[in-house]
């Protein structure tokens, strides 16, 4: 059971970044500045830490979020989409005319059992 997923759309654009700028993460923002939104550095560009959990990957990407938004996002599965709209400010699809977004859905019992040990 995976934790994160990527719809069609976003495996695309997930390509299509990482042709153009090498290796990249996603960090799932808390809603700073760019309110809840996935947001794609370059691996370089981004430092994680003790603090952050690494929920799996999609398209080769490794996906993060803070430990403390985990513990309340930890019974859902995140799905990351593409949609019309402009990208967070720092995220690099920022300017295509489309933004990734995070839709969720809350695991079933049984398949919380099947969930891999953060």
């Amino acid at each position: 059971m995976e934790r994160v997923l990527a719809t069609d759309a976003a495996l695309d654009l997930i390509a299509t970044l990482a042709r153009e700028n090498g290796p990249i993460l996603f960090h799932q923002s808390g809603g700073c500045c760019d309110g809840s939104s996935p947001m794609c550095y370059p691996e370089s560009d981004f430092m994680t830490g003790d603090s952050d959990v690494r929920l799996g990957e999609i398209g080769g990407a490794p996906f993060f979020m803070s430990r403390s938004q985990f513990d309340y996002w930890k019974h859902t599965q995140l799905i990351i989409d593409v949609v019309p709209g402009k990208g967070g400010m720092f995220s690099l699809e920022n300017g295509r005319g489309v933004r990734f977004l995070t839709r969720s859905r809350v695991f079933a019992d049984d398949e919380v059992g099947q969930l891999s040990p953060i």
